[in-house]
Order: structure tokens, then C-alpha cells, then sequence
């Protein structure tokens, strides 16, 4: 489970954005996967225990980038 750090209201917004992303950083793919897996369980749980989003039937869809003339589309 994560942890809530309170931050000394002296410190500038900069100051508190570098040790952030320094934390970060420093830690694996892994747990940063398992940081990100946490953070939407805690969002689901704000939530009410329903999912931030909810899937429309659409499948999936890709598309080429805007640079390409040919715009194709596909469903699955």
C-alpha cells in the first residue's frame, strides 16, 4: 500500500517536484508497474468500488498516426 507524505509548506513546489522525481527514478519497471496497479485500486475504491471506466462495446481501436494520408481504422 502506498503512503501519504506531508510535505514542510517552506519547502518551493520545485523543491518537492525534483524529490519526486527522483524517487521515481530510482524505481524498477516492476515497481513501477506495481505502484501504477496499487494507484487504480485505490481509485476503485474512492470510487465506490466501480472502475474509473467502463468498456463501450467498441473493442479495440487503432489507428495510423495523423501523418499518414491513408487513415485506416480497425476493430477488434
Amino acid at each position: 500500500m502506498g503512503s501519504l507524505k506531508l510535505y514542510d509548506t517552506s519547502l518551493s513546489y520545485q523543491t518537492i517536484a525534483d524529490q519526486r522525481a527522483q524517487a521515481y527514478l530510482a524505481l524498477s519497471s516492476e515497481e513501477k508497474f506495481y505502484a501504477l496497479l496499487a494507484l487504480n485500486r485505490n481509485a476503485v475504491a474512492l470510487n465506490g468500488g466501480k472502475p474509473l471506466k467502463t468498456p463501450q462495446g467498441k473493442g479495440l481501436v487503432i489507428k495510423k498516426s495523423f501523418g499518414c494520408k491513408s487513415k485506416k481504422y480497425f476493430s477488434v
